[in-house]
């Protein structure tokens, strides 16, 4: 009966060892996900490469993800002309209060889904623990900051 306890205690330790190692850390790559945007179509997260990218996590229901939007539409229009893209990943559960919040917030830069809510494959990959949260990654598909402020987002966009 105790190797049977150990046994399970082992597999435990090394399932929470493996998610733990799964999320995303500063130096690794865009995560190899797929997701539907708000035209239907499948996007490749790493198709972004090659750009200065933010990946920002939010959802119609989070008043502070909305507050957030209106700073990153006015980001995005000073800055999308200098190789620089935003991409929105939507944790909603329902589509159709997504699509309503895209149109009005005035979001024009990529948006995606993974509508599972905070169980969502995407939140885990990128280990996130609540919304908004934003990832930063180089031309070279690298994460370089987590949460980063305006100014490092900026700074990146500069960097030649």
């Amino acid at each position: 009966m105790n190797s049977i306890k150990n046994t399970l205690i082992a597999i435990t330790l090394l399932l929470a060892i493996t998610s733990v190692n799964a999320q995303i850390k500063k130096g690794n790559s865009f995560p190899n996900i797929q997701l539907q945007n708000d035209k239907n179509k499948t996007v490749k997260l790493n198709s972004y490469t090659g750009k200065t990218v933010l990946v920002d996590f939010w959802a119609s229901w989070c008043p502070y993800c909305r507050i957030a939007n209106k700073d990153l539409v006015k980001l995005y229009d000073k800055y999308k002309s200098q190789n620089f893209e935003i991409v929105g990943i939507s944790i909603d559960i329902d589509k159709a209060k997504w699509l309503k919040a895209i149109k009005i917030d005035n979001l024009k830069h990529p948006q995606l889904i993974d509508p599972n809510g905070f169980d969502a494959k995407s939140v885990a990959l990128f280990g996130v623990k609540g919304i908004p949260s934003t990832y930063l990654f180089n031309t070279s598909g690298k994460l370089i900051a987590i949460n980063p402020t305006e100014a490092q987002i900026i700074a990146q966009i500069k960097k030649k």
